[in-house]
């Protein structure tokens, strides 16, 4: 087992996460046109649809950045803000490597109560504070990579994400840690006994809900704030830079000031909220209900509980082990399953007369910057779905109860909001509804038939319920704090959620007297309300332990229950508003030319491979928007005591992906001439060119890819005068071409390898230019993967073969059986067939102490074959064995490392003792 501890440290931690945060590497349609604005230390980069964001996101960034950097003291920086409006994800991040940050213009449905750019902005601004007191807002030259890396190391990400969601809580008058839903799955395990270590809460579980390391972080930033002042961050951070060389440097710093340890802190925290949230729900008049669907040992939701005219129950069901898809439950609790389905941002579908409307998401088969929203319906009466729009950036659909209209929130790539009325037979727009002030819109909803309209609207000032009534357009709640979303028709009343009591409940609005009642009283919250037995008795989502599983209960109004959440973040005084007086001034913009913008040095970065045999520096560039990478660098080869120089270009705008790389190497080889052994050695100059075109694209749960590649290199070696009369000098531009296609379907959280997918490529390599050289090889490879015998097992069956000569004739380019490097080949490679069998069987969740979290243990069976129909046949497999690995969290970083070992048993016709093998790697 060889593991390049410098890598891992380096490459394991150019990650980090806010608002459910990605980094991405994908690129917009070369038809965007960019524009920026440069103000107060903020390069704004944006599509020219944004102008008008970009304006408003111009003043906002410079005025609020003090505010938000206070307490850091941090006050001024220099950052490029990246608006992009081409996806239909909600999102966020600050990076180094390059340094930005990137804002994703469009809004949620269900999430604050309060302007989606300005509650991002203040969250991904603290970011770039933290960043700037870790790092500075300049540090040595080319060192992003370097910091990026320093960060991860020394700073967990829940204190991290914690701490911006203390400050878009605090200096607003919204933010996430004033919705109970947010903290509700942390309240739920904390009241119900569940008393969870430390790693698991932070590093989540594949068998239980946890709470995440976003409320884990704001809860226990609150408490630290709560205990020793709003500067503990401040001093936390100063410490860990005067003293960043030490093991565990946060936990170190932290105990320094609190006199407690990151564990010791952590259950301190637990038991002050567990006596908050007891004293809540003794104030609370709450409800046990009844659940209406099967329990299962590990955590499963029962999303939007719909009755159908048969009494049974439809709903989106999704598990740790399970992927989303509709699932019909009968009142005996016998689940079927009607169908998968796609990506959604979150769950969501109508019903009405027979009909199922959904969203789902749909990406661009090149620019994954680019993605859509699209309908989807089914119909029970024909057993028939279908994909309804196409290319379309519309949400929430919601389908009238008599199945004839239908209606979505469409929101243009100039963040404009509009309610439209779609055909349900076509999906072509058919009405609007005027939205002049651009209100963000939520969760519509259509009465019977389809002559009411309701929906939520959410400004800076909160969100409000809407009602349209034929011609006639009011608002019912206006501009309120309260969390509200979902709204549905029942009688003559609207119900809708909100958090009135603290907890999120479903709640009646009687439109004529505007008067609210309660129609829940759920203990940790109940939603997605529907009506039965003609408006007599209410289904919905009550939240347990487990996740949100199915209730009902009489329809029967209740007095509002007094507000008794408990809040933990810092009150948010008038002056301390960070939006109160933002300036609206007018910057001039210019165009953003993304060719005059390619380089962008970042980072001089440290290089190795496995065995350390092969160590570097490299100085990296990046482009802001993904379509150039650069590299530079040299490399000292131990084994030659020579050094490389290498450089190397990645272009990513074009449908294709073009990549061209220079090497000046070092090289050595024995040969034979005359009969006798003799050694070269030399420098060459290696350059090679690659063009690649990748495609993906995806349909409801099914994922498709192709990848079509050439490309060829050439090869010029300076040998002494002997060796240059005895050796080839050059090679010149041989070709290789690849074709790869790939089907699978969504993968559950529990599944290590697909259930069901197919993959194939096809490789081919000729020398048509080159007048000294000849030779040829084809490859064949394929992956099958089939359902194993219990759930989250699969089976792979993997044929492969090669056919080559000449140059090639020693290449293999084809997977191999395990043990084959240390096996004595007796005839060169042709063929092989392997067959693996996987399955996890533990998910233990095992804490021993600061060093490993162990997530899970799963097994392998295998049984490799290799050149059938030669010396051996399917019979007599080469190597067969078991293997154990487990993921696992080591020395609490956030990366998962797969740890493992393989024994493999060795055909006795190769008298060869069994292989033990360890086994490394990591992922995010």
């Amino acid at each position: 087992m060889k593991i390049n501890l410098l890598i891992l440290i380096i490459s394991t931690f150019t990650f980090s996460n806010s608002f459910c945060q990605f980094f991405d590497e994908s690129q917009t349609p070369l038809s965007v046109k960019w524009r920026q604005i440069n103000h107060g230390g903020f390069k704004i980069i944006y599509p020219s649809e944004l102008e008008k964001d970009a304006q408003r996101m111009a003043n906002t960034f410079a005025y609020i950045y003090p505010t938000v950097g206070a307490s850091l003291s941090e006050n001024k920086t220099i950052i490029p803000i990246l608006l992009q409006n081409q996806g239909t994800t909600s999102n966020g991040f600050v990076q180094l490597a390059p340094k930005k940050s990137q804002l994703y213009t469009i809004s949620p449905q269900q999430f604050d109560n309060q302007d989606w750019l300005n509650n991002l902005s203040v969250h991904e601004l603290r970011h770039v504070a933290q960043f700037n007191k870790l790092t500075g807002k300049k540090g040595f030259p080319f060192p992003e990579e370097i910091y990026f890396g320093y960060i991860g190391v020394s700073m967990p990400l829940w204190f991290l994400e914690g701490d911006a969601v203390s400050t878009e809580t605090a200096l607003t008058y919204s933010g996430r840690g004033r919705q109970p839903s947010w903290i509700m799955p942390f309240r739920t395990l904390l009241l119900e006994g569940k008393k969870f270590p430390y790693s698991k809460s932070y590093f989540g579980s594949e068998k239980d809900i946890t709470p995440g390391y976003y409320q884990l972080g704001y809860l226990m930033n609150s408490q630290l704030q709560k205990e020793h002042g709003t500067d503990i961050g401040n001093q936390l951070l100063s410490d860990i830079n005067k003293r960043p060389f030490r093991l565990y440097p946060f936990s170190q710093s932290l105990k320094k000031f609190t006199g407690k340890n990151t564990r010791n802190f952590y259950l301190q925290t637990l038991e002050n909220l567990k006596q908050d949230w007891a004293q809540q729900a003794s104030k609370n008049k709450s409800v046990d209900y009844v659940s209406l669907n099967k329990k299962s040992g590990y955590a499963t939701h029962f999303y939007l509980p719909t009755q159908l005219p048969d009494q049974n129950v439809l709903v989106i069901k999704q598990s740790k082990s399970e992927t989303p898809g509709f699932v019909i439950i009968s009142p005996t609790k016998k689940e079927k399953t009607l169908f998968k389905i796609g990506y959604q941002e979150q769950p969501w579908y109508s019903y009405g007369n027979n009909k199922i409307v959904w969203e789902e998401r749909r990406e661009d088969p090149r620019y994954k910057q680019r993605s859509y929203n699209v309908v989807c319906t089914y119909d029970f009466r024909t057993g028939k779905k279908k994909q309804l729009t196409h290319k379309t950036r519309l949400f929430a659909p919601s389908i009238s109860g008599d199945g004839k209209k239908l209606i979505a929130v469409q929101i243009d790539l100039s963040n404009h909001h509009t309610l439209v009325m779609l055909d349900i037979e076509t999906g072509k727009v058919t009405d609007s509804l005027l939205n002049s002030e651009n209100y963000q819109l939520q969760t519509p909803a259509l009465n019977h038939d389809g002559s009411q309209i309701s929906w939520i609207s959410v400004s800076e000032e909160g969100k409000s319920l809407w009602l349209k009534n034929n011609e006639r357009k009011e608002v019912l709640i206006s501009n309120t704090r309260q969390q509200l979303s979902r709204p549905i028709f029942f009688n003559d009343r609207i119900a809708f959620n909100a958090h009135y009591s603290g907890v999120d409940n479903i709640y009646e609005i009687d439109p004529t007297s505007k008067k609210i009642s309660a129609l829940t009283a759920s203990k940790y919250g109940a939603f997605n309300a529907s009506i039965t037995d003609n408006g007599k008795s209410l289904l919905f989502n009550d939240y347990k332990l487990m996740g949100y599983e199915i209730a009902k209960t009489n329809i029967a109004p209740t007095e509002v229950q007094a507000n008794n959440f408990v809040y933990y973040g810092q009150e948010t005084k008038k002056e301390d508003y960070v939006f109160a007086n933002v300036p609206d001034s007018t910057f001039s913009s210019k165009p953003y030319s993304p060719l005059k913008h390619m380089f962008n040095f970042h980072s001089i970065s440290p290089t190795a491979d496995d065995a350390v045999e092969r160590v570097g520096l490299q100085l990296k560039s990046d482009d802001l928007l993904n379509t150039t990478s650069f590299y530079a660098g040299v490399t000292y080869e131990s084994s030659l005591r020579r050094v490389e120089y290498n450089a190397g270009l990645r272009y990513k705008a074009l449908y294709p992906v073009i990549n061209l790389s220079y090497r000046n190497r070092p090289r050595l080889t024995n040969y034979r001439f005359q009969n006798a052994i003799h050694q070269a050695q030399w420098r060459e100059d290696f350059t090679s060119l690659t063009v690649s075109q990748p495609i993906s694209f995806n349909s409801f749960n099914h994922n498709f890819s192709f990848i079509a590649e050439t490309g060829t290199y050439y090869v010029n070696r300076h040998f002494n005068a002997v060796d240059a009369s005895r050796l080839v000098n050059t090679i010149e531009f041989p070709m290789t071409y690849r074709f790869g296609f790939t089907h699978q379907i969504r993968s559950a959280e529990r599944d290590i390898a697909p259930k069901w997918a197919q993959a194939f490529e096809f490789k081919y390599q000729h020398l048509p230019f080159d007048q000294h050289l000849t030779g040829k090889l084809f490859a064949f490879e394929s992956y099958l993967y089939f359902p194993g015998l219990a759930k989250n097992h699969t089976l792979l069956a993997s044929f492969n073969y090669q056919q080559n000569n000449g140059t090639f004739r020693t290449v293999n380019d084809i997977p191999v059986v395990y043990g084959y490097n240390q096996i004595a080949a007796k005839s060169l490679l042709k063929n092989t067939l392997l067959l693996n069998y996987r399955f996890p069987f533990l998910f233990p969740d095992l804490e021993i102490g600061p060093f490993v979290y162990v997530r899970n243990v799963r097994a392998s069976f295998f049984s490799h074959y290799e050149n059938i129909g030669s010396q051996n046949n399917i019979t007599q497999p080469k190597t067969f064995g078991l293997e154990l690995r487990s993921d696992m969290n080591l020395l609490r970083y956030q990366p998962i490392a797969d740890v493992g070992a393989r024994l493999i048993f060795v055909n006795k016709n190769y008298n060869q003792n069994p292989i033990f093998e360890l086994l490394f790697n990591y992922y995010f």
